[in-house]
């Protein structure tokens, strides 16, 4: 897949949240959304987003946007994440990789010299009509909430 940019048609999907719930970006027409990938639950980095977008909810709800993560950890795995760290937003677990391959998040990276296969942080703003806002690719874990409203 190649790489989405803001004024491209957000990939569809339908999924479940960790909680067994339908979510489908077409159903969520109408609605701004945050379409958040992160690596692994319960990691630093993953931690302080996810917290960041949490502390933040309250804020991204006024200002119209729905909140939904995605990585390709288990729906336990995503349960057990939300529940410790009191999420209030859906968790998609993309075991399968097919919504991480459709937004072009899923590739190789290089860390402390390994290079590897994995989700690419990346975060795309999705307006009323479906169509990407913003992509942010430099994600700033603790202040993520801030990149997205500003």
């Amino acid at each position: 897949m190649s790489k989405l940019n803001s004024g491209d048609i957000a990939p569809d999907f339908s999924a479940a949240d960790q909680f067994g719930n339908a979510i489908s970006l077409g159903a969520l027409k109408g609605s701004k959304v945050v379409l958040y990938f992160y690596p692994k639950d319960d990691t630093p980095g993953c931690t302080a987003e996810a917290c960041s977008l949490r502390d933040n909810y309250d804020a991204l709800l006024k200002a119209g946007y729905k909140v939904i993560g995605v990585s390709p950890d288990s729906d336990k795995v995503h349960k057990k994440f939300t529940q410790k760290y009191d999420l209030p937003f859906p968790l998609i677990p993309d075991t399968e990789k097919k919504i991480l391959m459709d937004y072009g998040v899923w590739g190789r990276k290089k860390f402390m010299g390994k290079e590897y296969d994995g989700v690419i942080r990346t975060t795309f703003v999705i307006n009323e009509d479906g169509v990407i806002s913003e992509v942010i690719e430099k994600v700033d874990t603790k202040n993520h909430a801030e990149q997205i409203l500003s």
